[in-house]
């Protein structure tokens, strides 16, 4: 299991390259980074909400669609769904085009 220390530095910058990627599109939406979290709200009142879950050394998504938590994984240095195998820039941007109604790409 990641130390406390790895995990939160691992959150840390995944949450801050999400919300630079978000910045950089053209979709009409709000970002609100909060402690250990970071609110997405597009224009249509919907919101994408990246949480910290210390506790199970997990990211958490609540989206429309559903929820996703992710684990890092230490071999592919990626963050992980934990049912698929998803990649979460990848759900992320799924999640992100299907609420903002139009295509995001987040690398």
């Amino acid at each position: 299991m990641l130390s406390e220390t790895r995990y939160n530095d691992l959150v840390d910058e995944v949450l801050l390259q999400v919300e630079e990627c978000l910045e950089d599109c053209d979709a009409d939406l709000e970002i609100e980074p909060g402690q250990g979290m970071l609110t997405v709200e597009f224009a249509n009142g919907s919101r994408v909400i990246l949480s910290r879950q210390p506790p199970v050394r997990q990211l958490w998504v609540a989206a429309k669609s559903g929820g996703f938590h992710f684990n890092y994984s230490e071999d592919d240095g990626r963050w992980l769904e934990q049912r698929d195998g998803r990649e979460l820039m990848q759900v992320l941007s799924r999640v992100c085009s299907e609420q903002a109604g139009q295509a995001i790409e987040l690398g």
